[in-house]
């Protein structure tokens, strides 16, 4: 049986609908929203003294349930189909004997005006507006105008809708213009998603006196998880937000029936912010094998740690996801702008939502476990955060690492998964006589002056190995007492820099950083400082080489370059493409010394891009070797200006392990997961 019209114009005809309920018979006929799930709304914005108009009431029990259940008694049902009017009459007879059924179009009603306290409209406006041809928009605003006329000052217009944006955009702008405060709710779902995907949405718009044309517009949205509704400030920001939740649903239904090829990102934002307060990962691993207990588990990332590996990138999510032994892992990490109570209050805020993400096959009543690192949601306290000019915006936060130890970072908002840099901090000293704190009980409190930096600590896996590839230069043995002239291009926190100039006991370091803002950070926050050894210019790299080419040519024993591109754009975020284009390779040439070495921090994701960069550096420097940072995007480029000495691995890693040695001198701390001879070990010769 076709039931379904040719054209979407014929939704608007009488014609149509006699036709439809004559073939349809007496069974209702719900577009959507059942009785149990609008109720709540309407016990709300309904009450029992009210006189109700229902707009195109078809055969939907709607009215007879609102009738029967005591919510009101009082209410006119009117519809262009006299087939479906008498069906009705039929139906209810005197059985509700204060509810009526007339034939009537909505579009020149027979009511006198500010008859009613509510219009209730289900899916009526939906089949109208089903176009945004001008004969269309002009039947929707006689239908808008005559609701408005039969209804009283503080009346309701309650319409049931699956809110297309035209729709949705249509209602909003025309009540709002007139003064009306208009709110849509999200219908909570009966958790039916295989009878229906779409979310239903119920706008309330209510009838004020317009003042002016430019009287504040009201306009609120309610998700079906709140009572309390959120003020948005532009009809186009409501629709967007409305957009949004039905993407959501869309996304939730799609992943409760098939297994995620790919990983899935989205946010959960914070509702008096709207700035997001939870990043989930839906990761899912094809070669677990499923049973009652693994099928589902969530994985919040303590405070801090998102950035690593494991966490922070898609390949490590899929080894967490297998090693954790569940075939679906929803990863939460939590935002630094945010508050949280701990893992129980995480778990209780979460448990709901999180749900909607399960798996198919997931039993009845499963217990979803939640899982962490330890069993805490970690430490992270914001020490300090500013705008520079030229970076944007910025945070220094300490936070707890693997184990004991703390660390703090240095993090640009417009890259935030990014750490620009990082130090490890030192242990406060117990005073005599105190006793000592147990490592694992440490809070750090925001009124606490900052902790000591440990200088002689190299977080940066990419700092390792540049540091190991100044093994490249003369003897290793004695480099750390040889007169070593360095240039060092971005400062961030100043962690390569403070370690060259402290372990090489002659090496003098020219540093240049084009943001004075990142000057005062690394000396603030990161222990960094200037002696007779070690100048900071504040200048542009390309221009402050430039000079350098023109007038002071080989004159460093070394250049590094560990300066990240502002340009997100650009699929390489280290350096700025303007740093590897061959005339200013040339003059970078120009200022090493012949048995110089010029070390390149690259980080490129654009393959085509990153072999442009190789086969430039290769035209400039004879001689070029390459170590790829594991787990990382990072890779270290090692060019002379000679192809003479060319070195195998094992050579270099030999050359490394002397240097290691050398730079262990008693009372100097080192840290054994230096390891520079594994990392020359692994390099390559392009």
């Amino acid at each position: 049986m076709e039931l379904l019209p040719r054209r979407p114009g014929e939704f608007g005809s009488a014609r149509y609908w006699d036709r439809f309920f004559r073939q349809r018979g007496q069974r209702p006929f719900e577009w959507y929203g059942a009785f149990a799930e609008l109720c709540p709304l309407l016990h709300k914005y309904v009450r029992p003294r009210d006189k109700v108009l229902v707009v195109g009431c078809g055969n939907s029990e709607l009215s007879e349930q609102m009738y029967d259940t005591g919510m009101c008694e009082d209410i006119v049902n009117i519809d262009i189909s006299d087939a479906v009017i008498r069906q009705m009459q039929e139906r209810s007879g005197s059985k509700r004997p204060k509810m009526n059924y007339l034939l009537m179009d909505m579009l020149q009603m027979d009511f006198p005006d500010g008859h009613f306290q509510v219009v209730l409209d289900k899916g009526t406006l939906d089949a109208i507006l089903t176009d945004e041809e001008e004969a269309t928009l002009a039947k929707v605003d006689k239908m808008f105008a005559e609701v408005s006329r039969v209804l009283q000052v503080g009346g309701r217009y309650l319409c049931v809708s699956l809110a297309q944006a035209h729709v949705l955009k249509k209602a909003v702008e025309y009540f709002s213009q007139e003064g009306w405060v208009v709110r849509v709710h999200q219908v909570a779902s009966s958790g039916d998603k295989q009878q229906f995907v779409l979310p239903v949405f119920v706008y309330v718009m209510t009838k004020f006196k317009k003042i002016s044309d430019s009287a504040l517009q009201i306009l609120e949205i309610c998700p079906e998880e709140q009572d309390k509704p959120m003020r948005v400030e532009s009809a186009e920001r409501l629709v967007a937000a409305v957009k949004d939740r039905q993407h959501y649903a869309l996304l939730c239904s799609q992943l409760s029936k098939t297994p995620c090829r790919e990983q899935v990102s989205l946010d959960l934002c914070n509702r008096e912010s709207g700035k997001p307060r939870y990043t989930l990962h839906v990761v899912d691993s094809p070669s677990v094998k499923p049973s009652r207990d693994n099928h589902f588990a969530i994985f919040i990332i303590p405070q801090g740690r998102e950035t690593e590996w494991l966490f922070g990138t898609e390949e490590g999510r899929k080894q967490l996801a297998s090693s954790a032994g569940f075939g679906r892992l929803v990863t939460v990490a939590l935002h630094r702008e945010q508050h949280y109570e701990g893992m129980a209050g995480i778990q209780a805020e979460l448990s709901g939502k999180v749900m909607e993400l399960a798996p198919p096959g997931l039993p009845a009543r499963q217990q979803v476990p939640f899982l962490s690192v330890g069993g805490d949601i970690g430490v992270r306290t914001v020490r300090h955060c500013d705008t520079s000019a030229l970076s944007g915006e910025y945070v220094v936060e300490d936070v707890k690492g693997d184990g004991t130890c703390y660390f703090r970072r240095l993090i640009f908002l417009c890259n935030r998964n990014v750490v620009q840099s990082e130090a490890r901090l030192l242990a406060p000293m117990s005073l005599p006589g105190q006793k000592k704190r147990r490592k694992d009980k440490k809070k750090l409190n925001p009124a606490e002056p900052p902790a000591a930096i440990d200088k002689s600590y190299l977080c940066c896996e990419h700092h390792k190995a540049m540091v190991a590839g100044l093994c490249l230069l003369g003897n290793p043995d004695s480099l750390p007492e040889a007169p070593l002239a360095v240039l060092v291009v971005g400062l961030g926190g100043g962690s390569l820099p403070l370690f060259i100039h402290d372990y090489f006991s002659q090496a003098h370091m020219a540093v240049v950083e084009i943001d004075p803002s990142m000057l005062e950070v690394a000396t603030r926050w990161f222990g960094f400082s200037q002696d007779d050894r070690m100048r900071v210019q504040v200048s542009d790299g390309l221009d402050y080489v430039a000079k350098l080419a023109a007038e002071a040519p080989a004159q460093y024993d070394t250049v590094m370059f560990d300066v990240d591109s502002k340009d997100l754009t650009v699929g390489m975020s280290c350096p700025p493409p303007a740093f590897v284009e061959k005339p200013f390779l040339q003059k970078v040439k120009t200022i090493l010394k012949p048995e110089g070495v010029f070390v390149l921090n690259l980080v490129c994701r654009d393959a085509q891009l990153k072999e442009s960069v190789l086969a430039t550096l290769r035209e400039v420097f004879p001689l070029l070797y390459a170590r790829r940072i594991e787990g990382e995007v990072n890779e270290i480029l090692f060019c002379q200006p000679s192809p003479e000495g060319q070195r195998d691995p094992a050579e270099l890693g030999a050359r490394a392990r002397a240097l290691e040695g050398a730079l262990q001198q008693p009372g100097r701390p080192w840290d054994t997961s230096y390891a520079l001879a594994d990392m020359l070990q692994a390099i390559k010769i392009l």
